[in-house]
């Protein structure tokens, strides 16, 4: 594997787990003196990606700001009850008359896709705000917390910051971000200031229940049946567990690419696994053979080193990549990294 380690160590010691964030000066000048301001997330977005977006229009709009908010993909129905989904533009409307662009939980520029065009913006300020391990500073101003369990987490203590109390439209999706990304607080990055804010966002009326029922404890039967073709594919060896989805078995369900990731979560969980991994094929318009994966591991193995090796990135316990090739020829290659990670991180005998 080909990683960069002295980037993940350089970005882990951005902030210990534990201590509060601040955001830096020269961001909140950005945001102060900016009016007109783009707002962006990465491709197949979850739970974080669209809560920070939200969440940031929201705090915008609170300053009198014009905040566009954009991404790539459309949003699954999981996330249509966060009231101002709707106002969330596609690539074709965004336009290059802005004051300041801001990319939201994206560790590098090619995860953004085209809401994000270097020839229409590269002359504007691009804030980049994120709390991945894996972060490769693209912006012109990088605010990055990798002990942050999300971004969302980052955009409360930007909102104290920048004087602008929590209101509801702020609380539901900023809290929705954190409950996806440590799925319900039960991620080992799940801290007291985790739970702090999340009192505070509780506070401000933010609902618990409402989110978690419309997220993590929500699916549909199509997607089961999914699961159910790539747990017919699991197998497991030496501490790792790993299952397959064809591009014709996701054709079948019906079920968009990213909707798949919860399979790895699900498979982490056997007892007899320290790590687990899916991997999704799928065709890029060229005809081009992609497989996405997706990886998930228990305390002790820093899955991200992987994903960032395969030109991904992420999380330490969560993390993904998309690499070219067959399913069989990607995924054995990937299975081979993610034991060598294995044999490395267990204690020396």
């Amino acid at each position: 594997m080909n990683l960069d380690a002295s980037l993940l160590k350089q970005n882990a010691a951005c902030g210990q787990k534990g201590a509060p964030v601040s955001p830096p000066p020269r961001l909140l000048d950005l945001l102060e003196t900016s009016h007109h301001i783009l707002c962006i997330s990465h491709v197949t977005p979850d739970g974080d990606a669209i809560g920070s977006l939200l969440g940031l229009g929201a705090i915008l709009r609170a300053m009198a700001k014009r905040p566009v908010l954009a991404l790539q993909d459309a949003l699954t129905s999981e996330f249509q009850f966060l009231p101002g989904v709707e106002t969330i533009i596609g690539p074709s409307q965004v336009g290059r008359s802005y004051d300041l662009i801001v990319c939201l939980d994206t560790s590098s520029i090619d995860r953004i896709g085209n809401v994000y065009c270097s020839d229409a913006h590269d002359r504007i300020p691009l804030a980049v705000i994120d709390h991945h391990i894996t972060n490769t500073y693209y912006g012109t101003e990088n605010w990055v917390e990798p002990s942050c369990a999300a971004t969302c987490q980052m955009l409360v203590a930007m909102a104290d910051a920048l004087n602008v109390p929590l209101t509801e439209e702020m609380a539901l999706p900023l809290l929705t971000g954190l409950v996806t990304d440590t799925l319900c607080f039960r991620t080992a990055n799940t801290d007291e200031n985790v739970l702090q804010v999340t009192l505070r966002l509780l506070r401000a009326g933010a609902e618990l229940d409402h989110i978690v029922r419309n997220t993590l404890d929500s699916r549909s039967f199509s997607l089961v049946k999914l699961w159910g073709a790539g747990l017919a594919t699991v197998q497991i060896e030496d501490g790792i567990v790993w299952a397959t989805l064809s591009a014709e078995s996701r054709r079948q369900s019906g079920v968009e690419l990213h909707q798949s990731d919860g399979l790895a979560n699900f498979l982490v969980t056997v007892r007899e696994a320290e790590i687990s991994a899916t991997f999704a094929q799928r065709f890029a318009q060229n005809g081009q053979e992609l497989i996405e994966c997706s990886f998930r591991a228990k305390p002790g193995f820093n899955v991200s080193q992987v994903a960032f090796a395969f030109g991904g990135g992420g999380h330490p316990p969560a993390a993904g990549c998309t690499v070219a090739g067959t399913l069989g020829e990607v995924s054995a290659r990937v299975v081979a990294a993610l034991h060598e990670l294995r044999r490395q991180s267990l204690p020396a005998s």
